[in-house]
Formats: structure tokens, sequence, C-alpha cells
């Protein structure tokens, strides 16, 4: 696997909570590189779809699309991220959607930092 990171690092040595910090905004880019290779729009429509994409119902929604794909590994990733201790839930989330994606962020950054942005791509094809 080729290293995408400028730094080395073992995501397996890592939090689930550090690998949603990551997973976060590789899932924001991995989003908006979609809409925007889609069509050319203004960036309003752009953030407007971006929004609602990257948001917890929608995440909760592509987990369950992938769910029965994930090899043992990233399932094992997923929960750990999903069953990890937040501090909080936003006000427009339910409970259950916030943690589900946690989970799933936990596991784009661990794909990310492992170099695997391939499977991210594949999986995020799914939705």
């Amino acid at each position: 696997m080729s290293r995408l990171t400028l730094f080395d690092c073992d995501p397996r040595q890592l939090s689930p909570l550090t690998l949603a910090f990551v997973g976060d905004g590789v899932f924001d880019l991995f989003v908006r590189e979609e809409i925007v290779c889609s069509a050319n729009r203004p960036v309003r429509e752009l953030n407007k779809l971006k929004v609602e994409r990257v948001c917890c119902e929608a995440q909760a929604r592509l987990f369950e699309a992938i769910e029965q794909e994930l090899t043992e590994e990233e399932t094992d990733v997923f929960r750990r991220g999903r069953n990890a201790h937040t501090t909080h839930t936003p006000k427009n989330a339910s409970p259950s959607d916030y943690h589900t994606a946690t989970g799933l962020e936990a596991l784009f950054g661990y794909l990310y930092l492992s170099g695997r942005t391939d499977r991210i791509r594949e999986l995020l094809k799914r939705q």
C-alpha cells in the first residue's frame, strides 16, 4: 500500500475518537469531491448538497448500505468508534445516528491512515 499521509502513524494504536476526528475530515473531503465532480454549480448549492450528505442521519444510512460488505477488521474498527464514549450528542441528531456516524468516521479515518483510500471510494459508491 502506498502511504498517503505526510507522517507515518499506526492507526491501530489510535483511539476510536481520534480515528473519527480524522475520518470526519476525510468523509467531508470525499463528499465534496463527488459533488464537485458531478457538475459545476454555484458554491451555495454545493454547500447545501454537502450539508445534506455530511450529517449523522446520512452517515447512518450509508453505514446501513455498506454494513454487509465490511470485513471483520473494518467491522471491529466501526464498532470501537460507535461504542466510544462521546461527551455530547448534537441536538439535531438521534443518539443512535450520532454513534453510528462516529463509528463510520472512525472506519474512514482508519482506512485513510492505513493508505486505503481505494476502499473508502469503493464503500462510498454503495450509497
